[in-house]
């Protein structure tokens, strides 16, 4: 693993974005933070408005490490491009289809006697197979689990990415046949390689474009401003002169303050600040070697599988404390905090059973089947109620 993927800044970064998120969750969904709400009611109403927040801090840092593993050096390292897609989706979707078996799971068994709009229904088969392709916000199915779009966008925003970064590499090859091998450097003079001018263009058209309206919000281009705003934060904190640094950092404040000139979205001032603070920190030795907060570390190295599993946790806690004590305001705030641990708990078992094992198709295709099963039998079951 690159030291980039593994940098314990990133890590921690990663770690203070899922707490949040997971905050955010609990805030949202309820019914225990109605009842604690009296009790903290400016945390909640913070929690449940701007922790959502935190999924921009994982778009840049998935945008700067995308470029750290397929464009170190400003140009496309791979002419293959479907390998690296295929290796993608099998590492996302293996954790991923195991975290929605768990969520089937526990929905089927609070479903009977935990009536809130939080409990998603008995899945059927379309819905099923939607989730298993990373499809269900675009064909419009009802999500098994919270924040299970998140993974749809990582990885059509990586594949786009390594479509666009293969795609440069082609025609620069292509090029070089036909007209000799400096024929890529007089067609294109400038400082900036072909695939990070197109990077540049990709979040120019994001930001001011497709990210201003919703009905893109289940495809990649609407994200793609805070993904690449995190590319161009790589190749800033990793340019060999402080000018082409600085030129670097220039023009994501300069791509941000016309987004945000055309339409003020916290969520845009939130990528760009974080993809500043990256450059800063990476640039400088003392934050790029600190090794930080060892807990917080880890819950950033696990921070998938708890992003994938804690919807299930949380689910699972609301029902029982609403059940046993539904108007107890020291149980909610109690219940929050329990199932605020529990869910690190799930994410780092989920993590050390599966996710950090090498899978294979086979493993995918094993467990997208699960998936499909597991729903299928949870719907029998439930109609035989």
């Amino acid at each position: 693993m690159s030291h980039a993927s593994r940098s314990a800044l990133i890590d921690c970064t990663k770690g203070l974005a899922c707490a949040a998120i997971i905050w955010h969750h609990l805030a949202f969904y309820g019914p225990m933070s109605d009842i604690a709400h009296p009790a903290a009611p400016e945390l909640i109403d913070w929690l449940y408005e701007y922790a959502r927040m935190a999924v921009q801090i994982f778009l840049v840092l998935g945008g700067y490490l995308a470029a750290a593993s397929m464009a170190p050096q400003g140009h496309g390292q791979h002419s293959d491009p479907w390998s690296r897609i295929g290796r993608r989706f099998v590492r996302l979707v293996v954790p991923y289809a195991v975290a929605l078996v768990v969520a089937i799971v526990v929905s089927a068994a609070v479903r009977p006697w935990f009536d809130h709009a939080s409990v998603s229904g008995e899945p059927d088969l379309w819905q099923l197979v939607a989730h298993a392709l990373l499809l269900q916000n675009i064909v419009g199915e009802e999500s098994l689990s919270a924040g299970v779009w998140y993974v749809s966008i990582d990885f059509q925003l990586f594949a786009l990415t390594a479509l666009l970064l293969a795609g440069t590499r082609w025609g620069g090859a292509l090029l070089r046949r036909r007209f000799g091998g400096d024929a890529l450097s007089r067609c294109w003079p400038w400082a900036l390689s072909v695939a990070q001018a197109l990077v540049v263009i990709g979040v120019t058209a994001s930001l001011l474009g497709f990210n201003l309206d919703a009905q893109w919000d289940v495809w990649a281009p609407y994200f793609f401003g805070a993904y690449g705003l995190g590319m161009l934060a790589y190749w800033a904190a990793h340019a060999d002169k402080s000018s082409t640094a600085w030129s670097w950092s220039l023009l994501i404040v300069a791509l941000v303050v016309a987004a945000l000139a055309l339409e003020w979205r916290d969520r845009i001032a939130l990528a760009g600040a974080t993809a500043l603070a990256l450059v800063v920190a990476m640039r400088s030795p003392a934050f790029a070697q600190a090794q930080g907060w060892a807990p917080l570390r880890r819950l950033g190295k696990i921070s998938y599988s708890v992003f994938l599993v804690h919807f299930s946790v949380c689910l699972l806690v609301n029902a029982v404390e609403s059940h046993f004590w539904p108007q107890s305001i020291p149980a909610a705030l109690l219940g929050m905090c329990t199932a605020f641990v529990l869910s690190i708990a799930a994410g780092h078992l989920l993590y050390e059973r599966v996710e950090r094992h090498v899978p294979s198709w086979h493993m995918a295709l094993r467990w997208q089947a699960g998936l499909v099963g597991t729903g299928l039998i949870a719907a029998f079951v439930a109609g035989l109620r």
